[in-house]
Formats: C-alpha cells, sequence, structure tokens
C-alpha cells in the first residue's frame, strides 16, 4: 500500500463523500500539507480499505471523495497476548505499540498475584493501537480486553495452543517447536515473575510452559519476543 492509511469509523459507498475527523483533519492540512486532489487511504479498523481523494479543506476539516473499497479478511493467524499490566505506563504502551505491528491479534492486560499497577487507561491504550495498526498498514484492529484477572483469563480462553511464558526452573518446550500454530494464547507475567501457584494453576488447565530463550526479559520485551515468535511459525 503506498497510499498513507487514514481512520474513518463509516467509510461510505465509492461514489459519495465523507468528512473525516477533525483530528484527521487538522493532520492532514497542517502537519502533512495535504490539499485537494491528494490521494490517500481510508480504513474502518475492520478489514474496508478505501482509496479516496481530498475535495475540500481548511483548518479544522477535510472532505474526501470515496473512489473505491474493498474489505480484506481477518488475520487467519489469532495471536491472543495476555500480559501483566506494568507499573511503568511508558513500558507498557511501547510494548502495546510493537505486538500491534508484529500481529497480536487480542491483547489482554493481565492482574496478576504480583502486579503492582491496577490502574488501567483503555481510552488511552486503544488509541496506541489504533496509530500502532494504521502504522504497519493494516485493516483490522486488535482487540484490548480487560484488564482481567489471571483465574479469568485461564477459564476464559480455549485456543488450540495454550502457552505461559515464566523464568522458575522446571520443564518448558521451545516455543518454535510448534508447527501449523494458527490459534494460540501466551501469558507472560509481570515484573517479579508469575507465582508458582498461578503456574501451576495454568499448567492444570492444560497450558504449556514455554522458554523465549536463554535470557531473561523484561515483561515487556518478552510480550514483543512471543508475538514475534508466534508470527514466524507457519
Amino acid at each position: 500500500m503506498s497510499l498513507q492509511l487514514f481512520y474513518l469509523n463509516d467509510i461510505p459507498a465509492a461514489g459519495t463523500s465523507a468528512e473525516l475527523p477533525a483530528d484527521t483533519a487538522r493532520h492532514l492540512t497542517t502537519v502533512l500539507r495535504m490539499r485537494e486532489g491528494d490521494k490517500l487511504a481510508l480504513t474502518n479498523a475492520k478489514g474496508v480499505l478505501a482509496e479516496a481523494e481530498i475535495i475540500s479543506t481548511s483548518k479544522k476539516s477535510c472532505s474526501v471523495q470515496i473512489i473505491s473499497s474493498i474489505t480484506l479478511d481477518a488475520p487467519k493467524k489469532k495471536i491472543i497476548l495476555g500480559i501483566s499490566v506494568l507499573k511503568n505506563a511508558g513500558r507498557f504502551e511501547w510494548m502495546l505499540e510493537k505486538v500491534t505491528e508484529i500481529g497480536a491479534t487480542t491483547i489482554v492486560p493481565l492482574i496478576c498475584e504480583r502486579t503492582e499497577r491496577q490502574h488501567f487507561r483503555i481510552e488511552r491504550m486503544q488509541s496506541i493501537v489504533l496509530s500502532a495498526m494504521l502504522q504497519s498498514q493494516q485493516t483490522w484492529l486488535p482487540e484490548i480486553v480487560g484488564p482481567l484477572s489471571f483465574e479469568n483469563v485461564i477459564n476464559r480462553y480455549h485456543s488450540d495452543f495454550k502457552l505461559i511464558a515464566h523464568c522458575l526452573p522446571g520443564e518448558k518446550t521451545d516455543i518454535l517447536s510448534f508447527s501449523a500454530l494458527q490459534n494460540a494464547i501466551i501469558l507472560i507475567g509481570p515484573e517479579g515473575d508469575f507465582t508458582i501457584e498461578e503456574i501451576d494453576f495454568a499448567l492444570g488447565n492444560n497450558f504449556t510452559a514455554v522458554s523465549l530463550g536463554n535470557k531473561r526479559l523484561r515483561t515487556e520485551t518478552a510480550g514483543v519476543v512471543a508475538v514475534t515468535l508466534l508470527a514466524s511459525i507457519q
């Protein structure tokens, strides 16, 4: 896709016009200096991808004409990342951005026994994920569910592959040893890791302990590595 991609919740049919949101219009006209006749791409974050042309602009508004649109299939590979909320919000936001770019389809902020921070600004997190989706030229927005308790997530999701990454000693499977992986959930713990009781509870509910390598990773780094590895499995 060569055109810059923007979000529009309700994309009309080809041949009709639409008004872009005020914040998008300001960005187009004051930052990008786009003018009448310039073309751009639009998505509703639910698979629709449209080509549009700017037909009028002002400092606070921008109207476009829809040239064409298609609906793209949702990602076939479903990657659910359950990851502890972090005390450092900036690090958690960085992680959200990166796993969206890489291919996470659902992100579940976890409240674990050792989770330090339990305040979560869902609107800000959704905005970060939307921006990352547009930046990476995707048309399906990852879902953010929660925050949810660790036990709730264990009982809620029934993926074909249910994985938990932790740092405690014990038998673990190399995450890259899996094949034909199309539907997976992986859990990443807080600073200080999951408790023994949480790990045992997950294993008792058909989760498999996996290794992300031989280095001890920060929570947000582990989340990025986990999604990267899962996305690479064919």
